[in-house]
């Protein structure tokens, strides 16, 4: 008569999966957990902001029309700014970013950084083809004004100029800042990227084609993107042996400033 033995989840002396993804001594396993718990909670704000949306809740619908109206007013009596809104939404609108991209993945492929080229291409592509594909399910429309100053067409929900001018921002941010080694530089690096993605996605609000949680949400969507495929990149370069990297610090291959072609 044969015994059976019951099964063993793990083997003796073996430490569980959990305590694998949070033990310090396995490194890869508790950034990798990190970076998706950082990545979860950004997307947790942008999901409830779309629920939201979704279900045309009252007190969002007032503070959205009366952001709008407000700067909408605003720009009626000041056509200057309308014009100068109208010029930064234009230059860092999403197909001349994806060209400026573009460039960045040629010199990162001439400079041998072919890891580093693929992290930055995929983080346009998804955060491109998410976007759009979220303003088709959520089907959101646009601002209704008696006299727009500009006009945009498709749907509303989430921005498009403010999550692109996000994605390329964070990541011209991150390829480059192992190239600022001072202070100073590095501060005008943030202060670069901050200014195109809050100035981009002003300009649609203050131009009356978007509403301000269009604009949220826009940000919120690509800083979810972007925490994504940076977590996987860095987890990938460790796992190479590469050292680990506080990517807001250090940028994403912070060897690519010396040695290129090993990022």
């Amino acid at each position: 008569m044969s015994t059976h033995r019951p099964p063993t989840l793990a083997p003796a002396g073996q430490p569980s999966w959990r305590r694998r993804r949070l033990d310090p001594d396995h490194s890869l396993g508790l950034r990798l957990t990190l970076a998706a718990t950082a990545a979860f909670l950004v997307l947790v704000p942008f999901a409830l902001l779309t629920l939201l949306v979704l279900g045309a809740w009252a007190p969002l619908h007032r503070l959205d029309t009366a952001v709008t109206h407000a700067l909408h007013g605003y720009a009626l009596d000041h056509p200057a700014w309308v014009t100068l809104m109208r010029i930064w939404t234009e230059v860092f609108a999403p197909m001349p970013l994806r060209a400026v991209a573009l460039v960045l993945v040629i010199w990162l492929l001439r400079r041998g950084a072919r890891r580093l080229a693929l992290w930055a291409t995929t983080t346009m592509v998804v955060g491109g083809l998410i976007g759009p594909l979220l303003k088709l399910l959520v089907g959101r429309d646009r601002p209704e004004l008696l006299d727009p100053v500009a006009r945009a067409a498709g749907y509303s929900f989430p921005s498009g100029h403010a999550s692109n001018a996000t994605l390329a921002a964070g990541v011209l941010l991150l390829v480059f800042l192992p190239f600022a080694r001072r202070g100073a530089a590095r501060a005008a690096l943030w202060a670069a990227a901050l200014l195109i993605t809050v100035l981009t996605g002003l300009s649609r609000v203050a131009l009356g084609v978007h509403f301000a949680s269009d604009v949220l949400g826009g940000w919120l969507l690509a800083v979810a993107v972007l925490a994504a495929t940076t977590a996987a990149f860095t987890s990938w370069r460790a796992h190479t042996g590469l050292r680990p990297v506080r990517p807001t610090r250090d940028g994403v291959a912070p060897e690519v400033e010396r040695h290129p072609g090993s990022a």
